[in-house]
């Protein structure tokens, strides 16, 4: 065996040079002088056996020198980092391991997790060439034939997720990965509402030995949390009862609380008014589960959106679509008039083409600059009002019976039927894209940015059509605004884990643990995201993986043979016992410094 076997830094043994002034020194250490007492005159020198080397007999009977001595040997040695090879039984046939690192694992059982459990297991099932795919929030790969000890290293990096897994995903990607000989070992609680069964089957079917292993401890009594629905006013929390008794527990949000009794399998919604800021919510009592007991409510950066309706002939199914979205501050003015105050949107329709000003053109040019919007309505003279680039078409006159064509897929356009007016002004887009479109490729809805803000041609003409009469034309002008604003509605912002934020290529998102990502983020943690100003919130919230008790699997049960296996070397470091062996000696010298007295 070589050095090199057992120590894997052995310059680390140069400490030892540190024992040649260790040893110097007690060597000239000078001896005691001899007083005479003579009070004990009359006691016999001692004149000793006179078998021992003076110079041994020193170093060998100075018990704080032997201490010293081994802590210098210990130090030295975990410098050298020593290892010690182990044999271990792996399985010879290649290995693929689907660890669940779904939210129901972290149930409590016993003194830790089912996740625990499964990851300890998961370490004992490594093979000697081992491929771990983990599913949770996302499933992924995270080594594919791997020595042992490598996939024991990645196994030692996973935790729980918050998010809902797909075992069958996982089982798949694993019957990709294994060939006919291979075994694949799934652990897993199996609290999974996808068609893993028919995965298990087809990998077997494909002459690959699969092994289940369940953690199905905990969960006894559970109630959580499963829906959230938020509106720009309230938001509507949902409590399910996963458990075998009644329960009474007292939801808390903002300042404000509410008790549920759900029975067992049933559900109990609360509501609460939507705080500016958000909040989160609570659930009293513990329980099992504790991941479905809180859910994060986002709200709106900027609650109120400030509009100003410029009009000489206002509009009144307008004015009313306008004033009944109650994040919208109205205001309606009759041009000429000057701005003094200041509003994130600016909405001409309707306008005398000589009573706008150049300063109220001005002021809606600056809005639009500094991130607000500009929506321009349709009028058979669009193109003389002087709106300049806040007007996303270059008008042509005015059509008759056009031919609806494209409808791009867009919010503010789903959900919605364009039909086709008597008239239209025909033109082309200009620094803006069609949303929808006329035949002839004039433009019926086109937006585009203006510096950091946005414009919006709205191009049915007054009284041209009946969509403004439609039961949804407020819809309409809700989603308008807050595209215009830049304001996300309540609902985009609360997610749930499993999802993934994106908010631009080079804007940075920062995550409930305070760790920042670029362009995109994994929503695998319950709680809040930050980007560009604006909070995001996560939560599980899903009925299947809240109820955690886990199913039967006997119908398809694990497979007895575990294939063929050898025995595999590994070292292990010792490198933590040998440093914790030598603070022990320094507190042992310590120790007999003060029993000595020196201390």
């Amino acid at each position: 065996m070589q050095l090199a076997d057992v120590l894997q830094t052995p310059t680390g043994l140069l400490a030892l040079l540190a024992l040649v002034p260790l040893i110097v020194l007690y060597l000239i250490e000078p001896d005691p002088r001899e007083l005479q007492l003579p009070t004990l005159q009359f006691l016999a020198d001692d004149e000793g056996d006179g078998g021992a080397t003076p110079v041994l007999e020193r170093l060998t009977r100075n018990l704080l020198f032997l201490l010293q001595l081994l802590v210098i040997l210990a130090l030295a040695l975990s410098l050298a980092s020593p290892t010690a090879s182990i044999t271990q039984e792996r399985s010879a046939a290649s290995t693929v391991v689907v660890l669940d690192a779904s939210a129901s694992m972290a149930t409590e059982s016993g003194s830790g997790t089912r996740f625990g459990a499964a990851k300890a297991a998961a370490g004992d099932a490594l093979g000697t060439e081992t491929t771990l795919i983990v599913t949770g929030a996302e499933t992924a790969t995270v080594v594919e034939d791997a020595p042992a000890q490598r996939a024991d290293e990645a196994l030692g990096t996973l935790s729980v997720t918050d998010g809902p897994g797909d075992l069958r995903s996982a089982i798949s990607r694993a019957a990709s990965i294994a060939g006919p000989e291979s075994r694949v070992v799934v652990l897993s609680d199996f609290v999974d509402e996808s068609s893993w069964r028919s995965a298990v089957r087809a990998t077997r079917a494909r002459g690959a030995t699969v092994e289940l292993r369940q953690f199905d401890g905990g969960g006894g009594a559970n109630v959580g949390f499963v829906a959230r629905d938020v509106t720009e006013q309230r938001v509507t929390l949902t409590v399910s009862n996963f458990g075998t008794a009644g329960a009474d527990r007292t939801v808390t949000f903002a300042g404000q609380s509410a008790s549920v009794s759900p029975a067992p399998g049933d559900a109990a919604s609360v509501s609460f008014p939507l705080p500016t800021e958000g909040a989160t919510a609570e659930l009293s009592g513990d329980d099992d589960f504790p991941t479905d007991d809180t859910v994060p409510v986002a709200a709106p950066s900027n609650p109120t959106v400030d509009v100003v309706l410029l009009t000489n002939d206002p509009n009144r199914y307008l004015v009313t679509a306008l004033e009944v979205n109650n994040a919208v501050s109205l205001t309606v003015k009759r041009p000429p008039t000057t701005i003094t105050d200041t509003y994130d949107v600016f909405v001409f329709g309707n306008v005398r083409a000589d009573a706008v000003l150049d300063s109220t053109i001005e002021s809606a040019r600056s809005t639009a600059a500094n991130g607000g919007g500009v929506a321009v309505l349709a009028q058979p003279d669009v193109g003389e009002v002087g709106y300049g680039d806040l007007l996303a078409i270059e008008p042509r006159g005015v059509g008759e019976e056009p031919q609806l064509g494209s409808i791009t897929r867009d919010p503010l356009t789903a959900g919605f039927d364009f039909a086709a007016p008597d008239r239209y002004v025909r033109g082309n887009t200009t620094n803006a894209r069609a949303l929808v479109e006329y035949d002839d490729g004039s433009p019926l809805l086109a937006a585009g940015n203006r510096g950091a803000g946005r414009v919006l041609y709205y191009g049915y003409l007054p009284n041209e059509t009946e969509f403004t009469s439609g039961y949804r034309y407020p819809v309409f002008w809700k989603r308008a605004v807050f595209f215009l604003a830049d304001r996300p509605q309540a609902a985009t912002l609360n997610r749930q884990t499993g999802q993934r934020l994106t908010v631009g290529a080079n804007a940075t998102i920062t995550r409930p643990d305070g760790s920042e990502v670029t362009g995109s983020a994994l929503l695998d943690r319950q709680g809040y995201y930050a980007a560009g100003g604006q909070r995001y919130s996560a939560a599980l919230l899903t009925q299947a993986e809240s109820n955690v008790t886990a199913p039967s699997i006997e119908d398809i049960a694990n497979e007895n043979a575990s294939g063929t296996t050898t025995t595999q070397r590994q070292s292990v470091d010792l490198t933590p016992l040998v440093v914790t062996l030598a603070a022990l000696l320094v507190l042992a010298e310590l120790a007999f410094l003060r029993h000595r007295g020196d201390l």
